[in-house]
This record gives structure tokens, C-alpha cells and sequence, in this order.
């Protein structure tokens, strides 16, 4: 008890500046004093970081807002509110798969290292009283001294440690409790100022929105890994078949039948355009003798229309396996309520580059998608250029070089992703196509070009999609006649009703 009582002397007189005093309990007490020089150098930190630094904290929020892994987040989360808020211990708490509240990361001021992802439970690691508090009223807790004032002095954890300062904070998103901050300052009593306090719910407030983000990105990988790992059987059994067919030739046209039916399979089928209302739609792909990875989707979530096409370097399995990873990424964030056109065009790249990292493949691709509601159209995302149609059939070519990057180069194109958006009136529309049909050929070997593709859209566009869909086609296959189809042909036609 007397080693007690002289850390708790020295430290005040450490805080008060009155070095003289210091000194003598440093000289009499050497023997009680067991870390004079560590409890020195934390009071001084403590001291130091008392200044409510907004630009800092502004900052630390930014580096919060742009971090989506969750194991990366939750460190920085742990060593930002540590460094920011005056704790000397911090606890991050979260649900885990049964709806228990356990702690996901713990950080030390004196240590560079932060605990993540051990799930560990809360028993015995924390006040279970104040947790229980706050994760009911949805309020923190902030208690000077907690030994010996106010109405958790019996708590079992805070008598066994002599507990003085302590924060615990909600995290909330959209009303709910989504996580928890208890920090702890048992070097001097009332650590946790009105000042500090603000400091955690801005930071809280930040989190929140980034642990959502991080959470949901997590299961979109694990949906992603959990495809993956279903599409990596399929290809084991394709090789078991492989081994047992005699000729390299069967083999390989067995590959490639198998690619286009997987291509054809998962384009969207004709009964759900016609469920969505307000657009005339009508879409074509036709896999060339190769296969390449054309890709095109129209999904309707809830009023929500996304509409995506894309084209994968080269041609083969790869080719169409990896246009399978992203109508497969598109659905599952659109079903995750990912909104923000940059951000979802982001977590497609990050997804999809993984996966030919896995693959090691050098394969990426172009992709645009457009988000239609009422009338308007959002466009993000680098193709070919997006033919936008007057009622009257006059055409305004919109390039979408700025509006992205090439997906599966580079692990993150956030700096590059940027939106357009455009209004429909009736009897306007949108045409989507890959190179497949502006770079068809000829015998001449002279390529169909986009300023024919603009010549007969105009000239057809009084009919319907469909109308206009079928003489795009027919002209193409006329202009090509007899030649080998080097690369997918795919068409998409969009007109408001």
C-alpha cells in the first residue's frame, strides 16, 4: 500500500512541476519507485497530448476514411484513438458471428504493437458493468476516478486493478451500436477531459462509417474466396476431364465450350429487362470462336438499375473465367448497398486484381457502369465510348477515358474514378459496345469503325431496341460475311420509355 501511495505522490508532484519534491522521493524512495523514469516518460506524454489538435485529428479521420482492409482499420483505429485521446491502455470491441461482444484489437501507449482480430472475450480484460451500460443506452461513460467515485466502485475489474480514469464509447451507425472504444488511464485521475472526449467522437464518428465500409468488404471477399475456390474445383474437375481426352485439339475445344456456355449463362435473361419499366432494353453477345471475355449486365435492385459492360484482354478460359469474377463482384456489392459510383467501381478493381494475382495472370480489362434511376443516368468507369441518342437520332459521343482505369493492373484506382451524369427525356437512349463490332473485319481486312456503328443506330433509331439492336447486327455480320469472328460481339441498347 505505501508503494502505492508513493507512485501517486511522485506522479502529482510530476505533474505540478515541483521538481525539488521529485527529486527527494527519487532519492528516498528508490526502492518503491520500481519505474521512476518509465511513469516520468508517460505523464509527460499524457501531459503533451492534452492539446486538442484539430488539424491532427482531421488528419487521423482521412487516414480512417481511406483505409477498407479490416485488419489494417483496426489497428490504425487503435493506435490513432490511443495517440489522440490521452489513454494509456485502449480496448476496440465488436459482435462477432454470435452476437457476442469481443475485443478485436488492444493497444498499449508504450508498445508499438496492436492485438487485432484475436476475438478475445471481454471477461476479466474490462469493467463488464460500463460495457453493459453503454451498449443499453447507446451513451458513453467517463468516470475521473474510478475507484473511488460514482456508481461502479464495486465493479470486480475495477477494484482488482485500482482503476482511476476511464472512457468507454459507443460507435454508431445509423442509431445502432455497431462497436465499442474503452480506453484507460490509470496514471493520473481525470484523463479523460470534456476536450479529449469530443476528440473520441469524431474519431468514433469516422469509424463507424469506415468499419461498415471494412465489414462489408470483408464479406464481399469472402463471397468473392468462396466463389473463387468453387470456380478452382470446377477448373480441377475440367482438368481431371482433360487428362482422360487423347488429343490437345479436344481438349482445348472442350475448354472453350465450356467457356461459352458459363458467358451465355450468366447474361441477364430477357423476362428481367422487360420487368424494369421505365427503359426499352434490348442486349446481344456473341462469343467469338476463341472466346473472349465480353461482359454485360443489367440488374434491378429495388428500383436501382445497373447497368455494366466490359471487355478481358485476350481471349480463353482466363479470359472468361475473369468476366465471371466481375458479374459476380457487380451483384454481390449492389446486394451489399455499396451506393458511391467511385468506390464501387474501386472494390471491383481491388476484388479482381487479387484474383489474377491469384491466378497469375496478367489479364485485366475495360468496364463502365452506369447507374439509371428515373430519368438520370451516373456513368464511372473507362470503355469504349457511350453513344448517347437524341429522340431524333442525333448522337453525342461521350468518352470515358476520365472516368476511370483499366480494371486488375493496380490494386487501387480511387484517384482515377471520377462520374458523368446525363438525363433521358422519352424516345432518348444509350448504345453500349465492345471493340468486338467496331473492330470486325473485312476481307479487305478494313475494320467496321464507329462512325458506321453511329451511321446506322441513327438511321434505325425511330424502332424499338430490339429494332435497332437487330440492324446493328445484321450490318455487322453483312460487313464481315464469311470471315472467322476474331473477337466477342456484344450490343447493348437502352431507350427511355
Amino acid at each position: 500500500m505505501l508503494q502505492h501511495y508513493i507512485n501517486e505522490a511522485y506522479i502529482a508532484y510530476k505533474q505540478w512541476g515541483a521538481v525539488t519534491k521529485v527529486k527527494d522521493l527519487e532519492a528516498k524512495y528508490p526502492q518503491l519507485l520500481t519505474t521512476p523514469k518509465t511513469l516520468s516518460m508517460n505523464v509527460t506524454q499524457l501531459q503533451t497530448s492534452t492539446v486538442l489538435d484539430l488539424d491532427s485529428v482531421t488528419k487521423a479521420s482521412q487516414t480512417l476514411a481511406e483505409e477498407i482492409v479490416l485488419s489494417n482499420l483496426l489497428e490504425k483505429i487503435m493506435r490513432i484513438v490511443i495517440e489522440n485521446a490521452g489513454a494509456e491502455r485502449g480496448l476496440l470491441i465488436l459482435r462477432n458471428d454470435e452476437s457476442e461482444w469481443v475485443i478485436e484489437a488492444e493497444g498499449l501507449l508504450n508498445s508499438q504493437k496492436v492485438t487485432i482480430l484475436q476475438s478475445i472475450s471481454i471477461e476479466g480484460y474490462l469493467p463488464i458493468s460500463i460495457v453493459n451500460y453503454v451498449t443499453r443506452s447507446n451513451e458513453p461513460v467517463v468516470l475521473a476516478n474510478a475507484i473511488q467515485i460514482g456508481i461502479y466502485t464495486k465493479d470486480k475489474y475495477i477494484r482488482q486493478h485500482q482503476l482511476k480514469s476511464i472512457l468507454c464509447s459507443p460507435i454508431l451507425h445509423q442509431g445502432q451500436v455497431i462497436g465499442l472504444l474503452y480506453l484507460e488511464n490509470n496514471l493520473m485521475e481525470g484523463a479523460f477531459t470534456e476536450a479529449r472526449l469530443k476528440i473520441v467522437d469524431m474519431l468514433s464518428s469516422q469509424a463507424a462509417i469506415s468499419l461498415e465500409n471494412a465489414l462489408l468488404y470483408r464479406i464481399l471477399e469472402d463471397k468473392v474466396k468462396q466463389r473463387t475456390e468453387q470456380l478452382a474445383t470446377a477448373n480441377q474437375e475440367i482438368t481431371l476431364l482433360n487428362e482422360c481426352l487423347e488429343e490437345e485439339n479436344v481438349r482445348m475445344g472442350a475448354e472453350l465450350d465450356v467457356a461459352k456456355q458459363l458467358q451465355q449463362m450468366v447474361l441477364p435473361k430477357e423476362s428481367e429487362l422487360q420487368q424494369i419499366e421505365d427503359l426499352d432494353i434490348a442486349g446481344f453477345m456473341e462469343p467469338a470462336d476463341e472466346v473472349g471475355g465480353d461482359y454485360y449486365e443489367v440488374l434491378n435492385h429495388d428500383g436501382n438499375i445497373k447497368i455494366g459492360i466490359g471487355d478481358v484482354t485476350g481471349h480463353g478460359l482466363e479470359s472468361g473465367v475473369l468476366m465471371l469474377m466481375v458479374q459476380t463482384t457487380v451483384r454481390a456489392l449492389l446486394l451489399a448497398g455499396i451506393n458511391n459510383p467511385e468506390q464501387f467501381l474501386n472494390i471491383v478493381n481491388r476484388t479482381i486484381y487479387h484474383n489474377a494475382q491469384r491466378m497469375e495472370t496478367n489479364k485485366n480489362l475495360t468496364l463502365s457502369l452506369l447507374d439509371y434511376q428515373a430519368g438520370k443516368l451516373m456513368i464511372t468507369g473507362q470503355h469504349e465510348e457511350i453513344l448517347l441518342v437524341r429522340k431524333d437520332g442525333k448522337i453525342e459521343r461521350i468518352d470515358t477515358f476520365e472516368l476511370g482505369f483499366s480494371v486488375g493492373i493496380v490494386n487501387d484506382i480511387a484517384e482515377f474514378a471520377s462520374h458523368q451524369e446525363i438525363s433521358l427525356q422519352p424516345g432518348d437512349g444509350i448504345v453500349l459496345f465492345t471493340d468486338g463490332i467496331t473492330e470486325a473485319q473485312n476481307f479487305e481486312e478494313q475494320q467496321y469503325g464507329l462512325e458506321r456503328l453511329c451511321e446506322i443506330v441513327s438511321e434505325n433509331w425511330s424502332g424499338s431496341s430490339l429494332e435497332v439492336q437487330q440492324a446493328v447486327i445484321t450490318d455487322v455480320k453483312d460487313y464481315i460475311g464469311k470471315q472467322k469472328v476474331i473477337d466477342d460481339i456484344t450490343l447493348l441498347v437502352l431507350k427511355q420509355k
